[in-house]
């Protein structure tokens, strides 16, 4: 953390981060944590992770995390999401839709479900929680944060549903900031060699991976939530896409 971070205080707000008992997830939900925000962990199927998290972070300041179970892609479980997070602590200033599912889909051999299922997550459920939180984040001139990704400019071979929806992610951060501007700015994030897929990935790949960028290492989960704590901070930033992949995605 540098001393800029240290100065962003976020004592009184809530913080709804979609897919937050593991990984990126929980990094931003621990470094908004720590500048005072209550959390809101939403989780589909992730309950011990999640009761984890919110026991460490207990430990630090009691009664500030909250659990909510749901599937996002039951789109009739978004305004209760919206809704429990917004009640938990009287507001909600902060939604970050983090929540995403991630795996190959090649040309062919694509299924409906599959289809519905990397749509779903990644586009449809952030674009449907975001309007169910709209009359909430409105009254506290909050914001929104959609975590994207730099295949959503340059596609991933073999992923092209996920690419798409990605893709389809970042316009929606565009038009949900001319929409929902002034009173909520929306702006999104691209990861790029943070975390390795949860599914094995040889170490050849990993490597030629990170020698794609110009600062030649893999990135850290941490550098997602400082970005996440600048667009917080950041009042007059809306609709734009931060980068944060060491210069991968300009490398050609």
């Amino acid at each position: 953390m540098n001393d800029n971070d240290s100065k962003l205080s976020l004592q009184g707000k809530t913080a709804l981060i979609t897919g937050a008992a593991h990984r990126i997830g929980a990094t931003i939900a621990r470094h908004l944590h720590q500048r005072g925000a209550n959390i809101v962990v939403h989780y589909r199927k992730s309950l011990q992770a999640a009761e984890q998290l919110q026991a460490e972070l207990h430990v630090e300041r009691p009664d500030s995390v909250s659990l909510v179970q749901a599937d996002i892609n039951k789109t009739d479980s978004l305004p209760r999401l919206a809704g429990e997070a917004a009640a938990r602590w009287g507001g909600l200033d902060i939604l970050i839709n983090n929540a995403s599912t991630f795996y190959p889909t090649e040309v062919g051999e694509v299924t409906e479900m599959q289809w519905d299922d990397l749509i779903g997550t990644n586009l449809k459920a952030p674009f449907f929680l975001s309007q169910a939180s709209t009359p909430y984040l409105r009254e506290t001139q909050g914001t929104i944060i959609n975590i994207v990704d730099i295949h959503a400019e340059r596609p991933l071979k073999a992923y092209p549903v996920y690419s798409m929806a990605k893709a389809g992610l970042v316009m929606m951060t565009r038009a949900l900031a001319s929409e929902l501007g002034p009173d909520i700015r929306v702006n999104a994030i691209a990861p790029g060699a943070i975390l390795w897929p949860e599914h094995e990935m040889d170490e050849e790949t990993r490597l030629k991976i990170i020698s794609r960028t110009f600062l030649k290492k893999q990135g850290d989960p941490s550098d997602i939530a400082r970005a996440v704590l600048y667009l917080i901070d950041a009042a007059y930033v809306s609709g734009q896409v931060l980068t944060v992949d060491g210069g991968r995605s300009i490398n050609s």
